[in-house]
């Protein structure tokens, strides 16, 4: 019977533990959303203008946001990518992120002033 009841005590302590993902590698311990934002930046670092879109997404995490529009017979994309931490508030929000663009699926750009031209 103690056996029972400290299995219970356990198991209900573990699902109540908070919904964050730890990971432990070679550089010390890391929140998930801290290594997806870290390995955004480096792969943002390494595009190219012109790459499809699909080789994009191969090398990033999935996007936190994304709009899609046409203009002048061209189709938009614009993929939102972690890159940065401002708020402690378990969401995140645009400032948070680097806007990827991309037009018939080619990346032409990203950052904000290549959105804000797009817009």
């Amino acid at each position: 019977m103690k056996f029972l009841f400290l299995t219970f005590t356990v198991l209900a302590t573990v699902a109540t533990l908070p919904g964050c993902i730890i990971v432990n590698d070679d550089n010390g311990w890391y929140n998930g959303w801290e290594r997806d934002q870290e390995n955004n930046r480096e792969a943002i670092a390494e595009l190219n203008i012109g790459m499809d879109r699909e080789d994009v997404l191969d090398r990033l995490s999935a996007p936190e946001f994304s709009e899609a529009y046409s203009r002048d017979g061209e189709e938009y994309r614009v993929l939102f990518f972690r890159t940065q931490h401002r708020h402690s508030d378990g969401e995140t929000t645009r400032d948070e992120t680097t806007p990827l663009v991309f037009r018939n699926d080619t990346l032409i750009g990203w950052g904000d002033e290549v959105y804000a031209s797009v817009r």
